[in-house]
This record gives structure tokens, C-alpha cells and sequence, in this order.
């Protein structure tokens, strides 16, 4: 591939006088990738496997790993905006050197200290207000009128509509596939880490905002066994109506690290998938969102800070 000219219809001529590597690298597509994420990552694999001496079709090997990872990276730089360590970025660009996508999307989002200053201030800034609203008892978890995640069309009742979902799950492919590429360049997930930076900036690559509701933990009934001390702060978070995870500290920052550690960790698993649970909120027992990964659960969710999926009249 190293002299073929740019574009699908090389690739396609290409896979076609080879269709023994053409099913080989079509196995290599990932299940949420749409046509034109594919096309761009499979002409990127194949201009790189010469660089890859040791990578043979159909054996599992370190070096294909690798191929694979950078060329998942290269994507999610393309159409998903994710940003990586300066020598990542620069390797994917040199790696994808002449690869033409047509429409790319176009981010915004910029690589440098000012403006993840920028989206860090901002970050929190929406975190500020979320806890403000939720002790002002506010439904508006994200600051966006009430309308997509808010609330529901037709005068729905408490709780989410069975298709929400199949409507968020896409989103959250999406997300997986940053925060797995954004704990790579981490070096993988441990204790040293700042997670709530990393879900940030992840969900931000995404075009979204956490949001975070902080409730003082003698305010909480309802708490898992053991948890009876009733100092300090309790931090759920999340993310387009979704719940990702709770948190307890002995303040808001402690208890919103703790939360976004425990949301990464349902990234860990081979996939996440947004179901409907039910929880309790103010003593009753609710339908909510939930992002889960597939380790089973032995004990129930911790009780909701906050309930986006109101009837009419304000109650759950």
C-alpha cells in the first residue's frame, strides 16, 4: 500500500485482488463504528502494516495490538476530537499522512494549556452551579433547558421513556472508546491518577458536560451498610441524564474524585451499557438511567442526589 494513491476506491482495488486480507482486516472492525469511521481506520491499517514487518493476517501478535491501538487512536482524534501526549499525536499524524476523509468533522477543541484552562474552568464552573441547583432542589442537572435529557415530550410520566436507552447508548460507545484510549496514554487505570480530569475531558471530546450534585451526607437516608459517620459530603455524577457514579468525602472535591473514580471503573469491562434501574430518590423507589459494565451486582445502587426525569407536576 506504501505507493497507492489516497481514497476508498485504491482500498477497495486494493481488497479486491486480495480477498483473503480483505476478510482479515473487515474481522478487525469495531461493532459501533459507522461506514465512514471504518473506511478511514482500515485504509490507515493497511498503509501502516508495512511499517509492522512482524504483523501477519489472522496472527495474534504485540505488534498488531499496537497497530490496532494507534489506528483506534488516530480515529478518535479524526471524528471524535480526543486529544493525546504531544508524541502520541504527533505519531498518529505522521502515521496518517495522506489518508483523505471527506467531511471530517470539524472540533473546536484545541491542544495547549490555554484552552484546557479554559475547559477546566469552565468544568467547574458547571460543577458549581449543578450543586447550587440541587440544594435550590433544581431538576436541570446540566444548565440546558429542559427538553432532550430534561424532560420528555407528551406529557410522559416519572421516569425514562423505555427507547432512552437505545437514544444514549451511542453516546456512551463513544465515550468508552475515549476513556479506553485516554487511560492508554495514562498508562492504565490506578489510584494515582485524577480521574475526575480524565471523565472530564473525555465526555468533553464527546461534545458533552458532566454534572455533578454535592448533598452533605447527614442529609442522605438510605446509605450502603458500614456508612453511618454523617460528616462530610456525598457527589453523584452524571452525564446526559445518565448516572455514572456516586461518591463520599470528607468535602465536595474529595467526594467528586471518589465519584469519578468509581464511574471509571465501569469503563474497566469489554463494554458499557445504559439500561433502566430502579433506585430510591427521597424515599420511594424510582426508574433512573443507569451506565453499567457486565460485572454482576451483589448489592444495590447507592440512592439517587438527583431525579431529571420528573412528571408534570415535580414529583418522582
Amino acid at each position: 500500500m506504501a505507493g497507492e494513491s489516497s481514497g476508498e476506491d485504491a482500498v477497495s482495488e486494493y481488497l479486491g485482488q486480495n480477498p483473503q486480507l480483505a476478510r482479515w482486516v473487515d474481522s478487525l472492525r469495531g461493532y459501533c463504528e459507522t461506514n465512514k469511521q471504518w473506511v478511514a481506520r482500515r485504509e490507515f491499517i493497511l498503509r501502516n502494516m508495512e511499517g509492522f514487518p512482524t504483523v501477519e493476517p489472522g496472527v495474534p501478535s504485540s505488534s498488531l495490538d499496537r497497530l490496532l491501538s494507534l489506528s483506534t487512536v488516530w480515529a478518535n482524534h479524526v471524528f471524535l476530537g480526543c486529544s493525546y501526549p504531544q508524541a502520541v499525536m504527533d505519531k498518529i499524524k505522521e502515521m496518517g499522512e495522506g489518508i483523505a476523509v471527506e467531511d471530517a468533522p470539524v472540533h473546536r477543541t484545541t491542544i495547549g494549556g490555554l484552552a484546557k484552562a479554559k475547559r477546566s474552568a469552565t468544568a467547574e464552573s458547571d460543577a458549581d452551579g449543578c450543586a447550587k441547583r440541587a440544594r435550590c432542589g433544581s431538576n436541570e442537572l446540566d444548565g440546558r433547558p429542559a427538553g432532550r435529557t430534561a424532560a420528555w415530550p407528551g406529557g410522559q410520566k416519572s421516569g425514562p421513556p423505555p427507547q432512552a436507552p437505545a437514544e444514549h447508548q451511542p453516546f456512551f460507545n463513544r465515550l468508552y472508546k475515549a476513556v479506553a484510549w485516554k487511560l492508554v496514554s495514562a498508562g492504565g487505570f490506578g489510584p494515582n491518577l485524577d480521574h475526575f480530569e480524565i471523565l472530564r475531558s473525555c465526555v468533553e471530546s464527546c461534545k458533552e458536560t458532566l454534572a455533578c450534585v454535592f448533598v452533605p451526607l447527614k442529609d442522605i437516608t438510605g446509605l450502603p451498610a458500614g456508612r453511618t459517620q454523617k460528616e462530610g459530603h456525598v457527589c453523584e455524577i452524571r452525564c446526559q441524564s445518565v448516572y455514572v457514579g456516586t461518591g463520599y468525602g470528607r468535602d465536595e472535591g474529595a467526594a467528586k474524585a471518589m465519584a469519578s473514580k468509581e464511574a471509571l471503573k465501569v469503563f474497566q469491562g469489554r463494554k458499557v451499557t445504559v439500561k433502566i434501574c430502579r433506585r430510591r430518590y427521597k424515599g420511594k423507589d424510582v426508574e433512573d438511567l443507569v451506565l453499567l459494565d457486565e460485572q454482576p451486582r451483589s448489592q444495590g445502587f447507592p440512592p439517587a442526589l438527583s431525579y431529571p426525569f420528573q412528571d408534570e407536576d415535580g414529583s418522582p
